[in-house]
């Protein structure tokens, strides 16, 4: 009984000299830094997983390779994203919406040369600093969009038709000719991201691309010329 009482006070005195220490909090601050650590490692996987997928398709890229590129450990990768594919369609998806923004700046109120002649400068652009980006969305469409077309049915579909009833606002308006609007749009599309998705070609026959400043003004004169002229109402 007496040894009893001895340990147990021996096990207060313990306590009474090693206090359980409390949890530290986590500061705004440190919160904030831990956040934005979060976001950048993210960042880096993204970016690193674009140059994979655009240079070797969702097949012939591994997770590993990816990881390597953004100089993370593969369970480190992991914990942001649960699969390749889950990686790949995360960078498909941020290249969507990167890439639709200008055409969600359509309104009926805007002037259609001047809203149109924007959004050719915005596009080439894009073409000019987005090459990879835009290649990668080429593949996966040219595939059948076996990932993405969902995406495509439903957000892009909705975001094409509000769109197309902003063009036919400005044809009723007599702003610019009559003209099927799906056809006007996919020709924005398709005279842009040429110079990205076929950048190659354009610069074995031309000798430049978009990075040299003379040639963006010119190729962005010119469709400025193609398609304004085209649209503008007939007298």
């Amino acid at each position: 009984m007496e040894k009893r009482v001895s340990v147990t006070r021996r096990g207060r005195e313990s306590a009474k000299a090693n206090p359980r220490k409390p949890q530290r909090v986590p500061t705004a601050a440190s919160m904030k830094r831990r956040m934005r650590n979060t976001e950048m490692k993210r960042g880096a996987i993204l970016e690193a997983a674009l140059a994979a997928f655009s240079q070797y398709g969702l097949h012939g890229t591994s997770i590993d390779q990816i990881a390597s590129l953004a100089d993370v450990s593969k369970t480190n990768l992991f914990y942001y994203f649960s699969s390749k594919e889950e990686l790949y369609v995360s960078v498909l998806r941020n290249l969507l919406d990167l890439w639709l923004k200008p055409l969600r700046a359509f309104t009926e109120e805007q002037d259609p040369v001047v809203a149109i002649r924007d959004y050719l400068r915005v596009k080439l652009e894009f073409s000019r600093d987005h090459p990879a980006e835009s290649r990668l969305f080429c593949m996966e469409v040219m595939q059948g969009a076996p990932l993405m077309l969902t995406e495509l049915q439903q957000p892009l579909h909705d975001l094409v038709e509000n769109k197309i009833a902003v063009i036919r606002s400005w044809i009723d308006q007599g702003k610019i000719a009559p003209i099927e609007p799906y056809h006007l749009i996919f020709t924005l599309w398709a005279t842009t991201q040429h110079y990205a998705d076929f950048r190659v070609q354009v610069e074995a026959v031309a000798g430049k691309t978009l990075e040299d400043p003379a040639f963006f003004q010119e190729t962005l004169n010119s469709l400025e010329t193609l398609i304004l002229d085209g649209i503008r109402p007939r007298t």
